[in-house]
């Protein structure tokens, strides 16, 4: 099963490795016509209902493989503005191959032809709520006909990541999916069929371009609440300007006063709120339990926190106590077996502190990824492994970042990890934002090893965010 949105972050990485949209156009369309050929005779007429994206290039592709049939391609508005290249592409294939197309620019002048089957190709994923117009008006005549009706992908009306239905939806009697089911399809009234199209294992196991895109920030939101610092002061500042880099409106850091100047000195941008303790210890952990419960940020808890007992036993308090969100970190990590809460934990252990959790000991954590998945089930929290390759697993579903250098050993890699995480769990699933919190961070490290190999340092980390989230000129 995969929503519309996560198909696109597949399609996008699908490309990265190789593997074009052309390409899946091609080999969707085909599977389309495949359909048509299963529910009609050869010589049976096909009305094709188009959009002006790539949902309608699909259906573009079918016709040509139709051409034992006689087939009609409705466009739904004027070709000079189909929404991509290669569905354009494939528009002026059939235009200038002769086939039978006719462009709709107002929906009072829809007439659908007598047809055998109807392919309904007006709208695909990514698109939610009742039709508008054409497509409206275009629903109603398909609704109305007595053919067999064939929609591409999802039926037009469909939300192919709520799985809800739109009053004035299409009524498919056969639906083609590609790759895999979306939500709700199954429970709808028709025949469906999930068509292969040749996107590769990789590009859903592998984390790549489309899973920064489905988590990249639109804008600054959120504010971080980084709990951390005592015996060191370096990660909590890490943590948190790096939560600034990914796109957080203002990064918040608690840590014991007796260090707070020294993680304020670090940047100007932090807001540092100091505690009297030398330590975090059980009363103050309770102080600062209200706080997160009252601006419901995001935490991060464990940079630079140490191991002190008492700190352990704070930790451990707030951790049960807590209802919000949380990425658990460094010294953190120990007490999360331990612990009932429920609160979202995204836990980002490096390879011995996994080990040290109960999780497989290895110096290889792809090999182990199934074994790390059921860490994760029976541990009831998300788990991003940290090493030559990451693991993101949340016990069902599972990742692997293969994005980063052997320079990224130097301390404090793990810090910008967390606080970039926490940022974009501001505007993405703790799955989505764990997987592309990790590939972002590999990222920016390859971006450093090309002007310095080995010897670039985690602060110098914190530069090269921008760009790889949200691209730049010198990427």
């Amino acid at each position: 099963m995969i929503t519309g949105e996560r198909m696109a972050a597949v399609d996008e990485n699908a490309a990265a490795l190789g593997v074009s949209q052309k390409q899946l156009m091609e080999s969707s369309g085909n599977a389309v016509a495949r359909a048509v050929r299963e529910v009609a005779e050869p010589g049976s007429s096909v009305a094709v209902v188009a959009g002006r994206g790539n949902n309608g290039g699909d259906a573009f592709v079918a016709a040509r493989f139709l051409e034992s049939y006689d087939v009609t391609t409705l466009l739904l508005g004027p070709a000079e503005n189909i929404g991509t290249e290669i569905a354009r592409e494939n528009w002026d294939a059939l235009q200038n191959a002769g086939y039978d197309t006719r462009e709709i620019t107002d929906s009072s002048g829809f007439d659908l032809p007598d047809c055998d089957v109807v392919v309904d190709a007006m709208l695909g994923t990514g698109i939610s709520g009742d039709l508008r117009e054409p497509a409206a008006t275009a629903a109603e005549a398909i609704n109305a006909v007595d053919a067999t009706v064939v929609a591409v992908d999802v039926p037009s009306g469909f939300d192919a990541d709520a799985g809800e239905v739109a009053d004035n939806a299409v009524e498919a009697d056969q639906v083609v999916t590609f790759h895999d089911a979306k939500p709700g399809l199954a429970e709808l009234d028709c025949e469906l069929a999930v068509a292969d199209i040749g996107i590769p294992a990789a590009a859903e196991r592998d984390v790549g371009p489309g899973d920064i895109s489905l988590a990249r920030p639109d804008g600054r939101e959120g504010r971080p609440y980084v709990i951390g610092g005592g015996p060191y002061t370096g990660a909590p500042a890490l943590a948190s300007q790096a939560a600034l880099r990914a796109g957080a409106e203002l990064a918040f850091v608690a840590a014991p006063e007796s260090v707070a100047g020294e993680i304020q000195g670090y940047a100007e941008d932090l807001i540092v709120q100091p505690y009297e303790n030398e330590i975090l210890t059980p009363g103050v952990a309770e102080d600062l339990l209200e706080t997160a419960a009252e601006y419901d940020n995001v935490v991060v808890i464990g940079p630079g926190l140490g191991t002190d007992e008492e700190t352990l036993e704070a930790t451990t308090e707030f951790l049960s106590s807590y209802s919000g969100t949380a990425v658990v970190d460094a010294d953190a990590l120990e007490v999360v077996p331990e612990i009932e809460t429920d609160a979202t934990l995204v836990c980002t252990p490096n390879r011995g502190e996994l080990a040290r959790m109960g999780g497989p000991d290895t110096d290889d954590l792809a090999a182990v990824a199934d074994e790390i998945e059921s860490f994760a089930a029976e541990l009831g929290h998300l788990v991003l492994a940290k090493g030559e390759n990451d693991v993101i697993t949340d016990g069902e579903r599972t990742r692997i970042s293969r994005s980063g250098t052997v320079g990224m050993k130097v301390g404090g890699t793990g810090d910008t990890l967390a606080g970039i995480v926490a940022a974009l769990l501001e505007h993405a699933e703790p799955m989505d934002a764990a997987a592309a919190g990790a590939q972002v961070n590999g990222l920016a490290g390859e971006r450093l090893a090309e002007r310095h190999e080995h010897g670039y340092l985690a602060s110098e980390l914190l530069e090269e965010l921008p760009a790889v989230l949200w691209g730049g000129d010198d990427e």
